[in-house]
């Protein structure tokens, strides 16, 4: 008598098997975009919450000095250059700390941190305006939100869109601290840079300055900079923002001199 149902070959069960982790990883796949278009969704004032959790460990190391005053003047220059859809309900602010740390970050809720150290680095002001149009550039592209992970995220889209008040708090307390030393990966590193670039070249009518301190961190690798340490490597930096330039055939022209203010901090404001 024939069998009518003859065992499942192995081939076919890999075929069977392969058919479901393609669909499994198709679900996982979907999900995670789900989550990063969610996440522009969640308003500004969101990551201000959750600034605000972290912002004041900064403003009490900040002091108010005529280098102050120099770089609100330059964070606003850049922000008329902003896109429109950049400047809807934000509240960029720029906090500067008399350390001889070499660095510069973004914190959540538009704030920009820059330290004495980074300042003592740079040659020009429009080296400057390139690592804030950088630090601009993490805010545009919401990659404070991106960076807590995708499983934290989709419980912070759910509270806001939920209008669970508690859960939110819960959420913002746990990832309030990560949020300030957050890494962010390659591809953002590379799309804020992107979009520095865009910012100098709109503000100046060139690129000059975008790659000449990254340059020199690349000649220079032996220093104790903390920008390395939150930052891809220099060296990558340069090659692909001048490759950058050289396809949008962007000019590059004269270096605007680094303000007075800035060559000449007062150095009894250091920290201890």
């Amino acid at each position: 008598m024939t069998d009518r149902n003859p065992p499942t070959s192995n081939k076919q069960l890999l075929i069977i098997l392969g058919i479901f982790l393609a669909l499994g990883c198709l679900l996982v796949w979907g999900a995670l975009k789900l989550v990063d278009g969610l996440i522009l969704l969640i308003p500004p004032s969101v990551e201000q919450q959750l600034g605000a959790l972290v912002v004041p460990a900064y403003e009490r190391l900040a002091a108010h000095s005529p280098a102050q005053d120099t770089l609100d003047r330059l964070l606003e220059r850049l922000e008329t250059k902003l896109p429109k859809e950049q400047k809807i309900d934000r509240n960029y602010r720029l906090l500067y700390i008399p350390d001889d740390t070499a660095n510069a970050l973004a914190l959540p809720g538009d704030t920009i941190i820059v330290y004495r150290g980074l300042i003592q680095q740079l040659e020009s002001e429009n080296e400057l305006m390139m690592i804030l149009g950088h630090e601009l550039g993490h805010f545009a592209n919401r990659d404070h939100l991106r960076a807590i992970g995708r499983g934290l995220a989709l419980q912070l889209v759910v509270a806001v869109f939920v209008g669970d008040t508690g859960g939110f708090a819960n959420i913002a307390a746990a990832i309030a601290s990560d949020l300030s030393k957050a890494q962010f990966s390659r591809n953002q590193e590379s799309q804020a840079d992107e979009f520095g670039l865009k910012l100098l070249v709109s503000h100046y009518g060139h690129a000059a300055g975008a790659t000449d301190f990254f340059q020199r961190l690349a000649r220079e690798n032996n220093l104790d900079i903390a920008l390395l340490a939150t930052h891809p490597a220099p060296g990558d930096r340069t090659v692909t923002l001048k490759q950058t330039i050289a396809q949008r055939r962007y000019p590059i022209r004269d270096l605007s001199p680094l303000p007075a203010t800035l060559k000449a901090i007062d150095k009894s404001l250091l920290l201890k």
